[in-house]
């Protein structure tokens, strides 16, 4: 069945932090969404509510939203198929269920969990190490397959703990065509009788994503690679439900490898290599246990897209940036790597000084007064756009606005004095006393005054320029860093500049 609209859907767990994997899971949905004139669905799979965190949903929405990548439907904002929220869609699970059980496709299975762990232990074998509860050990199992009708009947009359599994046929070839990885194959006879229902009544993701895809009418389903084990066990569930003209389109998506290819990337190793690899800082309500993200570390989230956008895709050619505008028009799944990718924080940091320098100087610094504030530093937003635009060249990250611009703030705590001195003598000292009181007169503080009139000054008393530049510039920065040091010094205003070639000049004296 031709889907009348193109619907996907990105359905985390509120289990903790968004890493950048999931973004970008996020980001192909809603490329391929928009492309095609489609809905975009944020679903919350809050079926395991043993590692539910609280605040997570939200961290999750908040996330989307920094990103620009805002959900045409889900819990924060509704839509026709709410609710969308799978903890408040529990009945209807449980009716899918008990009806694949009557039609003999699932069955009930009273297994206590020392059971299970026995059966673990006596079929264990150097060349089964993991036995799984498949067609060949449910027949060793209590369960409805094996136990009498009445047997079965009663344990349910009593309210005996039991779950509902899938009867996976013993050897069946089924196979997909997915949108990136074209035709893949399995056998059923390597796949497990996967629990569709808990328990608790609650169901697990193999059951809840058949049952909400369904009847959400999603068109495609974009998931990372991790799941393709899994898709046997749904394209069965698509079928024994009877709805396998409606089942969505696949693709599984290539996994985001550490940096030297070995593995996927996960927050140890981003903690390891002193890199972020989540979206927002996230603090685990329950160790709390604190993670930095992209956002707080100074990234733009044009950039973090952009960046996210190049990791497993290209449009064939050398371009690199791109606008959202130009990703929802160029996007194409069949541009996707079937390979990992593997994730570069120098790339990154490059994506971000790219869209650092485009940014608007207003912008940069409305994000970077939370800095100065956590510094003690009161700056007006007007001056900080100015200082912004003199060290944004220099800035992979907002925050390093700080790291190349910190003297714009406050004053030399000490100056580089090694620099000066075996070439500091009096004419030079007498020439920033001269120049001082040049400046003090002076009604016109704008950069190329004050350039001509230091040049002015340093030919009257036979002074290279060049000889000079270096001493004011540590006496108003303390170092050998900095723009322009015209630009510093206009930057800065006359009292200011002034009150720090004064205070420099009694350092020197001093040395």
């Amino acid at each position: 069945m031709a889907h009348e609209k193109v619907r996907v859907r990105f359905a985390p767990s509120p289990t903790g932090g968004l890493h950048l994997g999931g973004v970008r899971t996020v980001l192909f949905n809603y490329l391929f969404a928009k492309q095609h004139k489609g809905d975009f669905v944020l679903r919350i799979e809050d079926t395991d509510q043993t590692r539910y965190v609280a605040g997570a949903e939200e961290y999750i929405i908040e996330c989307l939203r920094w990103c620009g990548l805002n959900a045409d439907e889900g819990p924060h904002v509704g839509g026709p198929y709410a609710p969308y929220r799978q903890s408040e869609r529990k009945a209807q699970y449980r009716q899918y269920a008990e009806q694949l059980v009557k039609e003999g496709y699932a069955y009930y299975a009273f297994d206590t969990p020392e059971e299970l762990d026995s059966m673990r232990v006596r079929l264990k074998t150097d060349e089964n190490p993991s036995p799984q509860y498949n067609h060949v050990v449910r027949t060793q199992m209590r369960n409805s397959l094996q136990l009498p009708a009445e047997e079965t009947a009663a344990l349910l009359a009593t309210g005996t703990p039991h779950v509902i599994r899938i009867k996976m046929p013993a050897n069946e070839e089924i196979s997909f065509t997915d949108m990136i990885r074209g035709e893949v194959h399995f056998n059923t006879g390597t796949v497990d009788d996967k629990v569709l229902l808990k328990a608790d009544g609650m169901p697990t993701y193999h059951l809840a994503v058949v049952v909400d895809d369904y009847l959400m009418k999603i068109s495609h389903a974009f998931r990372g690679e991790e799941w393709l084990p899994s898709a046997p066990v749904h394209i069965m569930l698509w079928r024994y439900l009877g709805w396998a003209d409606a089942m969505p389109q696949w693709a599984h998506l290539p996994l985001i490898m550490r940096p030297d290819g070995n593995g996927k990337l996960s927050k140890r190793d981003g903690d390891r290599l002193g890199f972020p690899v989540y979206a927002m800082n996230w603090t685990d309500p329950r160790s709390n246990e604190f993670t930095k993200g992209f956002r707080e570390m100074g990234y733009l989230p044009e950039a973090f897209v952009n960046m996210l956008a190049m990791l497993g895709w290209n449009d064939g050619t050398e371009q690199e940036l791109f606008t959202i505008e130009e990703l929802i028009e160029k996007f194409s799944l069949e541009r996707v790597h079937h390979a990992g990718a593997k994730f570069n924080i120098e790339k990154a940091n490059w994506f971000n000084h790219q869209y650092i320098l485009k940014a608007d100087n207003q912008r940069l610094a409305q994000l970077f007064m939370p800095v100065l504030k956590e510094k003690g530093v009161q700056a007006s937003e007007e001056y900080t756009a100015i200082i912004a635009g003199l060290v944004k060249d220099r800035c992979n990250m907002v925050n390093e606005i700080w790291d190349h611009a910190f003297f714009f703030f406050q004053q030399p705590e000490g100056y580089d004095l090694a620099a000066v001195k075996p070439k500091w003598n009096a004419d030079k000292r007498q020439f920033f006393l001269d120049w001082a009181s040049v400046l003090e007169t002076s009604t016109n503080f704008s950069l190329v005054e004050l350039e001509e009139s230091f040049k002015q000054l340093a030919a009257s008393m036979n002074i290279k320029m060049g000889e000079l530049q270096l001493p004011f510039r540590i006496m108003l920065t303390g170092g050998k860093f900095g723009p322009p040091v015209f630009n510093i010094a206009e930057t800065l205003g006359k009292h200011e500049t002034i009150a720090r070639i004064m205070k420099a000049l009694t350092a020197l004296d001093a040395a």
